[in-house]
């Protein structure tokens, strides 16, 4: 609690209007909304890496976020880094009775079902009462995605099976390729989206964080790749001098080369 209080301090000191830094001040929850984001991925990104000195460094920096915004409420007189704290603690005994309930819920356990029926009884004092309320805008677009999906399910809009996913991948497909046979632009990304939306809905029928699958892909990409740029650097050559068959048969070689060494 002491450094809590020291990082609180240090903050109220840099939005102190006449003492304190002139960018700290000039700030507000929509400008420093895209550094939250932004660290959150990078305490992602740190544990993908399994990075404990990163995660370390990059958990301060988010904390950091959370202390901004806490302390512009305050100064706007809606609520404090206190409220936060208390609110979240609040909500996490109120959702699991299994361990902070009376005798009977604790003996109980945690039964099927209850972590959604609790929070659909919270959801039930929010003016918007559609199925999809409360999947934040904001989370990046596969993650939404998911959400959105899995919201529906709930409420029974959803194939039977994997089965009609696939078939609507098939069909979405196939709308991509008249949409492309027209050049109109417009109906290319809608139809991209479409595609992608139910790719995410294959990815939720089969158990698949597809966030987390994309990203592994990336890394994956970028490792194969960077050996097979170091490889061809090796030789002399650039990139840009082999032909797609050569640059084909380098990556398959740098595919082997890393799946070798991980085995």
């Amino acid at each position: 609690m002491k450094e809590l209080q020291k990082l609180l301090d240090i903050m109220a000191r840099l939005r102190d209007p006449e003492t304190g830094c002139e960018w700290d001040i000039a700030q507000d929850f929509a400008s420093i909304a895209p550094y939250t984001v932004e660290e959150a991925y990078e305490v992602a990104d740190a544990i993908e890496r399994d990075d404990l000195v990163a995660l370390e460094d990059e958990l301060g920096d988010l904390l950091l976020q959370v202390v901004f915004h806490a302390r512009m409420a305050e100064e706007a007189g809606a609520f404090d880094f206190a409220a936060v704290a208390a609110g979240i603690s609040e909500k996490m005994v109120r959702r699991h009775p299994h361990v902070f309930g009376d005798e009977v819920e604790i003996a109980a356990g945690l039964q099927q079902g209850s972590w959604e029926r609790i929070k659909a009884a919270e959801r039930s004092v929010d003016p918007d009462q559609s199925a999809l309320a409360g999947v934040a805008k904001a989370l990046p677009a596969l993650k939404r995605a998911e959400k959105l999906g899995r919201r529906a399910a709930r409420v029974g809009f959803d194939w039977p099976d994997r089965q009609g996913v696939r078939a609507k991948i098939r069909e979405e497909l196939e709308e991509l390729e008249e949409a492309i046979g027209t050049r109109d632009e417009q109906r290319v990304n809608e139809e991209f989206g479409d595609l992608l939306f139910a790719v995410v809905n294959l990815a939720r029928h089969l158990g698949v964080d597809p966030e987390h699958s994309l990203t592994s892909a990336n890394y994956k990409f970028e490792k194969r790749f960077r050996d097979m740029e170091a490889a061809i650097t090796a030789t002399g050559s650039k990139l840009n001098d082999l032909s797609l068959e050569s640059l084909d048969k380098e990556w398959r070689a740098a595919k082997q080369r890393i799946n070798s060494a991980g085995s």
